[in-house]
């Protein structure tokens, strides 16, 4: 039986893994049976940032009277919009060639299985089973899929999600009605662009709310907005059927507090409803490797499973949903499997996300309501964009109905708990705020600087900024990545 050093399920954030340790000299197989990149470059925020933006440009344009300039209705080229998405996505390509020339590393295309507690096969896309093999150290980083909600005749129906989108039922134009079931970030995203690009969009959630993660105050302000950007915000519906009338498709709701019933119509159906780990085609039950009610893999702060060299990265851990936070927990494994100095723990108290919706939304650390569970003291901080400068520049007053804000909760000795932002560039706002939070983490972890010292990180120094995750895809990459092309050979 053929034995590596090192296994890797998953060719996202896994691949960091893989190229570390190959640069130890171990010898390596990568286990992917999609494209190579992971859902981030292949189905998820970097293609559809190629579509968010133009949208975003859209809702400019439509406001730019407000500050003097006047615009003709935008014409939509969806060809050349497509062409530079699909660019984006066809660069899995160029990964998966460079992969496969890496002497060392073994490559299987295919799923993998457990067969025992450190053996795999790998079924291949033909359906047969690669030889069994073993990893000495195995890493989980298998990521997640869409959650499909059981809905009657919903296969006969049929539908959309973001893996089928971003695959082989992309439209060849924008649909001319859509309806979005499931009101998180993703279906708020689709909402802004496909409402921008002129389709008549449903935005239908069972929560009383949608993007039910933030703030309260920041849901409604983003319903409110992508009400008037002509999108159909329906809550509290559950979906109870599906079907066809000719070239349509409808969905039949039923109002989970009143009880009524209504029928929504739509050229397409996109499921947003969540997503499930992909631990249900590992085969756990062959391993010791635990996972929680929902399917996810149970990992310590070491990143440690329950099984002695499993370790597990990423979505299928379940601790947050995006890829700066799975390149984080790579760069902690990566440390701690081929470093030499202390073993670090992962940390999620500053862990930043954004939701590139209309407005923009930005969210870091806890909500007021979660503050306040705590039963600690709390003060809130509020400022909106009409009473700066630079808001009142973009046209925004303080009866603007997009008058969007920034919230900051703090908590004793002036720490700072979260902050939420709704409006134009929260996603690059927030960023700094991350910095300063991990700014005492960091020095209550100490770390060796010289032998036999342990020492806090100088005030002032980027270590705040090195160790704290950057909200992907966002101009923020911009500035702390350039901390990793320090010439350090060269100093004057």
């Amino acid at each position: 039986m053929k034995k590596f050093d090192l296994v890797v399920v998953g060719g996202g954030s896994g691949l960091m893994v893989v190229e570390a340790a190959l640069q130890k000299g171990k010898t390596c197989a990568l286990i992917e049976r999609g494209k190579f990149g992971g859902t981030c470059l292949t189905k998820g925020c970097i293609p559809s940032k190629m579509l968010v933006y133009p949208a975003d440009m859209i809702r400019e344009a439509q406001k730019a009277g407000r500050i003097g300039l006047d615009f003709e209705p935008p014409r939509v080229d969806w060809q050349k919009i497509s062409k530079r998405l699909w660019q984006q996505i066809d660069f899995h390509r160029k990964i998966e060639k460079s992969f496969g020339q890496l002497e060392g590393l073994t490559i299987y295309k295919g799923s993998a299985e457990f067969t025992g507690k450190k053996t795999l096969r790998v079924k291949e896309p033909d359906d047969g089973y690669s030889q069994e093999f073993e990893g000495e150290i195995i890493v989980l980083a298998a990521g997640a899929h869409s959650f499909v909600p059981p809905i009657s005749n919903l296969e006969q129906t049929g539908y959309l999600t973001s893996e089928s989108f971003f695959g082989d039922k992309y439209p060849e134009k924008p649909w001319d009605s859509l309806v979005i079931l499931g009101g998180g970030a993703i279906g708020a995203e689709f909402a802004h662009i496909f409402s921008a690009f002129g389709t008549k969009v449903t935005l239908i959630d069972r929560n009383p709310r949608i993007i039910k993660t933030e703030e309260a105050e920041v849901s409604a302000f983003v319903e409110a907005e992508l009400r008037a950007g002509g999108v159909e915000v329906l809550t509290t519906c559950d979906v109870i059927s599906s079907g066809r009338s000719g070239d349509k498709k409808h969905i039949t709701l039923e109002n989970n507090r009143s009880r009524e019933r209504q029928v929504v119509e739509a050229e397409e159906i996109l499921i947003a409803s969540g997503i499930r780990s992909n631990s249900d085609s590992l085969h756990l039950e062959n391993t010791d490797i635990e996972t929680d009610a929902a399917g996810w893999v149970k990992t310590n702060a070491l990143l440690e499973t329950s099984q002695r060299d499993v370790y597990a990265i990423g979505d299928i851990n379940g601790l947050y949903q995006f890829r700066h936070k799975a390149n984080y927990e790579a760069e902690i494994l990566i440390n701690n499997l081929f470093g030499t100095g202390v073993k670090k723990s992962a940390c999620y108290s500053a862990v930043p996300w954004a939701i590139f919706t209309n407005p923009q939304v930005a969210h870091l650390g806890m909500t007021e309501t979660q503050a306040k569970e705590t039963g600690k003291p709390y003060w809130v901080g509020k400022n909106h964009y009409s009473q700066i400068a630079g808001g009142i520049s973009m046209g925004i007053s303080e009866h603007s109905a997009d008058n969007g804000f920034v919230k900051i909760i703090i908590g004793e000795e002036k720490t700072i708990l979260g902050v939420h932002i709704v409006g134009p560039h929260a996603s690059m706002l927030v960023q700094p705020f991350v910095y300063l939070m991990n700014s005492k983490h960091r020095c209550g972890q100490k770390e060796v600087k010289k032998a036999d010292s342990l020492i806090c990180p100088p005030v002032g120094s980027y270590a705040p900024i090195h160790d704290s995750m950057v909200i992907h895809p966002s101009f923020n990459e911009l500035t702390a990545w350039a901390l990793d092309n320090v010439d350090w050979s060269k100093g004057s």
